[in-house]
């Protein structure tokens, strides 16, 4: 990281947030009621809830996106209120669902926005964008002078993952930022956030519907209900001690793994689409292209019916500007028949290190395995 181009920080870390009787009105309607909450330093804290919960809200009164009408809002032991919002923010990563680039500006352009607002000369904007860029996965020769427009959502959603970072904020707001991608291209991101997660070190508040994506992502979830928090706790003290039915209903408690023994991979594989094949003579320049017109980060390499592996958007950018085939930088896959044992499955992925298998029938794909989809889905 270029040190000598930061400005001054309002925090270099986060030590806690804490929410202290935080309520915000709408008319006579409540968004959010009385909230107590703390946020610890490091950690990733999921919001989740039913529409009209507060979540977001919650969410937004802690950058000052929306005042609290009562209550207090700290980081770090310093009132939110006391400090000027602006300047707050950019102390605060955002990432929202919808991505929120602008249309008219270059990738570039868009991931050094608020450091050309910081008086960053153009030297030092374009190394920052080149280093988020690769770190987020894309290429920057490649993306750098595209427009939005011209990304698939998996990697707008990168961009603007990297935008939120330009600033290396110790604190993260992310609004349901997977919420608009397909089932398979949501948990592939999700299993490359946690990458990265854990190597950016930050503290990240995290607001989903989906409780499937917060047992995968979160360190602690907090529920709430009618503008209230109903139960906050790590995923598993959910599970096995939700605090009423309603909990227990988001958790789906009951479950835990039944029926493992008699389920079928047909049962819970997803349904497999041709977008997903690619040919193995097309070259690696070339399958990078139609798999951000497809909106793809896996596909599978087939020479006429025979499976060769499988591609990951990841893998091809290491090769991105050479002629190699893509039959040449496929890495292997699992395969299943549609009436193999979910346990024997799940079993198999995990000794091979693997989260995604293929199903296939009478030598033709039909289904896609995701084995932490699978897991959450007997929880």
């Amino acid at each position: 990281m270029v040190q000598n181009m930061q400005t001054k920080r309002l925090f270099e870390r986060i030590d806690s947030i804490k929410l202290k009787g935080v309520t915000k009105k709408y008319d006579s309607v409540y968004a959010v009621k009385d909230l107590d909450l703390e946020i610890y330093g490091g950690e990733l804290l999921i919001l989740i809830g039913p529409s009209g919960s507060g979540k977001t809200t919650t969410l937004r009164m802690i950058n000052r996106m929306i005042e609290q009408d009562s209550g207090s809002v700290t980081i770090n032991d310093i009132d939110t209120k006391d400090v000027d919002p602006v300047r707050l923010r950019r102390n605060i990563g955002y990432v929202i669902q919808n991505i929120g680039l602008f249309p008219h500006m270059t990738i570039g352009e868009n991931i050094g926005l608020v450091p050309k607002i910081e008086g960053w000369n153009k030297k030092e904007i374009k190394y920052k964008v080149k280093e988020l860029l690769a770190f987020v996965s894309l290429s920057p020769d490649m993306f750098m002078d595209r427009y939005p427009k011209q990304l698939s959502g998996g990697q707008q959603q990168r961009v603007g993952l990297a935008r939120a970072m330009a600033m290396d904020p110790p604190l993260f707001l992310m609004d349901e930022p997977f919420g608009a991608l397909d089932p398979i291209l949501r948990k592939q991101l999700q299993k490359e956030f946690l990458k990265v997660k854990s190597e950016i070190n930050r503290t990240i508040v995290f607001v989903t519907h989906d409780i499937e994506e917060a047992l995968i992502l979160g360190d602690r979830i907090a529920i709430m209900d009618q503008a209230e928090l109903v139960q906050v706790g790590a995923p598993e003290e959910l599970i096995f001690n939700p605090a009423n039915e309603m909990v227990a209903d988001i958790v789906d408690n009951q479950r835990k793994f039944k029926h493992m023994d008699t389920l079928k991979v047909k049962d819970l594989m997803s349904q497999y689409d041709d977008e997903y094949t690619f040919e193995a003579s097309m070259k690696s320049f070339d399958a990078i292209e139609e798999m951000t017109k497809r909106d793809l980060e896996n596909a599978f390499v087939f020479d006429g019916h025979e499976l060769l592996g499988q591609i990951t958007m990841v893998n091809l950018m290491k090769c991105r500007l050479s002629d190699k085939r893509i039959m040449d930088v496929a890495g292997p896959v699992k395969v299943f028949h549609p009436y193999d044992s979910v346990a024997f499955a799940l079993s198999e992925l995990k000794r091979s290190g693997e989260t995604l298998g293929l199903v296939i029938n009478s030598k033709r794909p039909v289904g896609i395995l995701v084995s932490d989809e699978v897991l959450l889905k007997l929880i």
